[in-house]
């Protein structure tokens, strides 16, 4: 039988009671600095195909199709996550990354 997480059943999220009103926080990893923090702080992107090239996409809106990874929106996350190639393993592609969208990238919309 295989053990189910209670808070989210292995979703990544937790509960928090503030005022008596429940809320749930997602939480994910940013793929720069392997820290786990709340999804609302991070800027999720996706491969988007191009031609030849895998475009690596911020979606800020968090509504693009396809597998996603979470990143700071800091340059440094940016920088490490560049230096250690993990936008392929992220995002399960192979072949050439273009990363020039991720130059000035913008922090993650509020959600409504």
């Amino acid at each position: 039988m295989a053990h189910r997480h209670p808070a989210g059943h292995g979703t990544g999220g937790g509960i928090a009671i503030a005022r008596g009103v429940e809320s749930r926080t997602v939480w994910r990893t940013c793929i720069g600095c392997r820290k786990r923090a709340a999804q609302t702080t991070l800027v999720r992107l996706v491969a988007v195909q191009a031609d030849t090239l895998t475009v690596v996409t911020p979606d800020p809106r968090r509504r693009l199709p396809g597998r996603g990874a979470y990143l700071h929106p800091d340059p440094a996350c940016v920088d490490q996550a560049r230096r250690r190639a993990a936008f392929g393993r992220a995002l399960r592609v192979s072949g050439a990354l273009d990363l020039h969208l991720l130059d000035g990238l913008p922090g993650p919309e509020p959600t409504t």
